[in-house]
């Protein structure tokens, strides 16, 4: 008797609390793989959108990245008002959690911004190739906290926003050609100014090299090892390192085909009293 009594209890609790709960688990599941899916798609279809009024790349990925936030945040929310919890009261426990998480966590905040100063100000863009934050790159994605930049040596290197806007920034994509700038040690006893026309023919003739302005080869200074000249020619960004290379090669060149004798150190005699 009192074991079909339990048994019968045990099926009203079933039936009561745990079917209930059951119910609520699988529909909150069901609501996050459904909208998951439907903040994928409203992320998509804003993305499109911004991608058909020509919206500049870094705002539209800022754009986009608030939003998929905002939209997880309304998610996660109604996933808990259908699990019974009361979202105003939540709400205000959220918005107390926010104040006393902002407090503590003020460097994220500062982070976050220096993202928005970065997106008003634009001193680079998406695809832009800079020097920011101490790393050297291309610009893959400007984040709510962060930035992701590509290295030349295929390096993907996240750096805080705020670090980024306290620090130098230097834009390289910002100007159509920069210069590049070598150097050329010549021995004692070649003649300066002959150097000098060889390798400006020389170094004009290597591919990408502007014609305007014109390569500058000069005089840096006099050394123990003769003369040291300065090769300067200028290229577009996205040739920069092809003539920086073929440049060396070319000062190797006009040495070797002029019979240029290796530079040496020549340290001053001190005479015999």
């Amino acid at each position: 008797m009192n074991t079909q009594t339990d048994m019968t209890q045990i099926g009203r609790m079933i039936d009561t609390y745990a079917l209930p709960l059951a119910w609520k688990v699988l529909a909150a599941l069901a609501l996050w793989t459904v909208g998951g899916w439907i903040v994928r798609l409203i992320r998509a279809g804003a993305l499109r959108a911004m991608k058909a009024r020509d919206l500049d790349a870094t705002l539209s990925r800022y754009v986009d990245t608030s939003l998929g936030v905002l939209l997880k945040i309304l998610l996660v929310i109604a996933i808990l008002g259908s699990l019974g919890v009361e979202t105003t009261s939540f709400a205000a426990i959220l918005a107390a959690a926010g104040v006393a998480i902002g407090i503590a966590w003020s460097g994220l905040l500062a982070h976050f911004a220096a993202g928005i100063f970065l997106v008003i100000l634009r001193p680079f863009r998406v695809g832009d190739f800079v020097s920011a934050g101490g790393v050297t790159g291309f610009v893959r994605e400007l984040g709510l906290f962060a930035t992701t930049i590509h290295t030349p040596d295929n390096l993907r290197v996240t750096i805080g926003n705020n670090k980024i806007f306290a620090d130098t920034i230097v834009n390289y994509s910002a100007t159509e050609f920069r210069a590049v700038d070598l150097r050329a040690q010549v021995a004692h006893g070649v003649d300066p100014n002959d150097a000098i026309a060889k390798l400006r023919a020389r170094v004009a003739a290597v591919p990408n090299v502007i014609a305007e302005p014109a390569p500058l080869v000069e005089i840096f200074e006099f050394n123990a090892m003769g003369t040291l000249l300065v090769v300067r020619p200028f290229a577009a960004n996205e040739h920069y390192w092809q003539v920086y290379f073929d440049t060396n090669r070319a000062i190797q060149r006009t040495g070797a085909d002029a019979g240029w004798p290796v530079p040496e150190q020549r340290t001053a005699m001190r005479s015999i009293a």
